[in-house]
């Protein structure tokens, strides 16, 4: 089977992401860029308890062209467009974790209040526009939001997370719920200091610099 160990990959990330209740039964979606014009995807409807390497969907990135009997994860345009904005993002995972959503439903952008927020993920998490799931116009709010980051709020809907690589996405999506829990809970004791936006832009810069030349030497 083509990209068979990505298909696995991406399996595993969807049980993870269950088990840390970030998502819930099939909702969400998992992608992996698997070269300049193509990426693996989620199908629609399918529980992450019972998905299989099979049912991962390889994806044209030019015509939306799908190599499988089942439909992609309605979100695909999302995914497309993530990949073809940002050219260094090898992965997209867009998750309803709970402390990110209350955020998004609120349309409140959540600052810088960790250092490893502030490393992995970028100086803020910025809210998108509201858009139907799905269409054009979510896509490209999310993008927008998202700019030079690794995750963005999608209003009243749930988060967006990216990486160079699965396993980045996937702690991006963990730190994300862990500093909004954290800044929701400093708000209700009263106040939630954030990291200054020069510091924390300084922080993600050095993190991508020190990741981009681990990642050359383990190769």
């Amino acid at each position: 089977m083509e990209f068979l160990k990505q298909r696995k990959e991406i399996v595993a990330a969807g049980h993870r992401l269950v088990d840390d209740k970030l998502v819930s039964r099939s909702w969400g979606n998992i992608s992996i860029k698997v070269s300049n014009k193509q990426m693996l995807i989620t199908p629609s409807g399918r529980t992450y308890e019972h998905l299989h390497a099979g049912e991962i969907i390889l994806m044209n990135l030019a015509r939306n062209k799908t190599w499988s009997t089942l439909q992609p994860s309605s979100e695909y345009p999302l995914h497309i467009a993530v990949y073809r904005q940002r050219a260094e993002i090898n992965a997209v995972i867009h998750t309803h974790q709970p402390y990110a959503t209350v955020l998004a439903v609120a349309h409140i952008e959540l600052p810088a209040v960790t250092d490893d927020m502030a490393q992995i993920i970028g100086s803020s998490v910025k809210v998108a526009a509201y858009a139907k799931s799905g269409s054009m116009h979510f896509a490209n709010y999310a993008l927008r939001a998202l700019g030079e980051r690794n995750a963005a709020l999608l209003a009243n809907h749930g988060a967006l997370c990216v990486g160079r690589s699965l396993d980045e996405a996937f702690v991006v999506a963990e730190i994300l719920e862990k500093s909004a829990m954290a800044y929701l809970a400093a708000r209700l004791l009263g106040s939630a200091y954030s990291i200054d936006k020069l510091t924390a832009e300084n922080l993600h810069r050095i993190y991508l610099q020190k990741y981009s030349r681990l990642e050359k030497d383990n190769k």
